[in-house]
């Protein structure tokens, strides 16, 4: 489904978080949202999904504005993984995930088992998480509950999925089992996905787009493997960069300093 913006505009107390944001995201794509502490990027994600409502613009899914949906429809259509998150402290893996079912369950008749058990199974083999399905989230690693918790969404049968820094407090392992997975869904599944990332080099290798914001605005947007240039490093974060080809052929960006014009 085809998600985009227009004139979407935020502030807070007279401060203004974002304006002018204009964006129409490629389907079955994967989009990222870089930008330094601040920008908006997180705020624009709760925008897209109605998290955030004190907006004005537009936020349009096939050219319908998202406010005409219900919560409901709206769930079947995106799901959310915020930064911030909890759950009862006996909750188990498969208990989760089976929360990611919400959208289908009618106030009266409930739901349909076999559609949710096959949702359920599939959420929990997609991340890898089967034979982990009755420990309880609490006793898991940090990767292993950023993946629960991935399995949760997942679970939604979302066309859209948003993801806000999904790779924060994680060791190198354990970020780039979450990417890959994310890039999986994506791939065989054709699930859009837009992300919030802080990793430069996760933005340039597991992106198809993206969405640099500075000073309230799209600053840059375009291939990641084109725009995301050591010119850019400097304009949007005050920092001065290197690049370089690894082993596999990729660009890698290396900040070196702060910036001194940036100071």
């Amino acid at each position: 489904m085809k998600l985009s913006t227009e004139n979407i505009f935020y502030e807070i107390d007279g401060k203004i978080i974002l304006k002018n944001i204009n964006y129409k995201f490629s389907e079955g794509k994967r989009t990222g949202i870089i930008g330094s502490n601040g920008a908006g990027k997180s705020t624009l994600l709760k925008i897209l999904c109605l998290l955030n409502k004190k907006f004005t613009g537009n936020v349009l899914i096939d050219d319908e504005n998202i406010k005409n949906f219900s919560r409901n429809e709206l769930a079947k259509i995106m799901a959310i993984l915020p930064q911030e998150r909890d759950a009862p402290i006996d909750t188990t893996v498969r208990q989760l995930t089976s929360y990611g079912r919400f959208p289908y369950r009618k106030l009266f008749g409930g739901s349909n088992p076999k559609e949710d058990r096959e949702a359920i199974e599939w959420a929990l083999k997609v991340t890898q998480l089967t034979n982990f399905s009755e420990r309880q989230v609490s006793t898991l690693s940090g990767g292993e509950r950023q993946r629960a918790w991935l399995s949760m969404t997942l679970a939604q049968r979302p066309k859209i999925l948003l993801l806000d820094e999904p790779t924060t407090y994680l060791d190198i392992k354990h970020q780039l089992e979450v990417m890959e997975i994310i890039s999986e869904v994506n791939k065989k599944y054709g699930m859009s996905i837009i992300m919030v990332l802080h990793d430069l080099n996760h933005a340039k290798i597991f992106t198809d787009d993206l969405i640099v914001i500075k000073n309230q605005e799209i600053f840059k947007s375009g291939d990641p493997k084109k725009i995301l240039t050591p010119e850019l490093v400097k304009n949007a974060f005050g920092v001065d960069a290197d690049i370089f080809k690894n082993s596999k052929g990729d660009s890698i960006i290396m900040p070196l300093k702060i910036n001194s014009e940036s100071k």
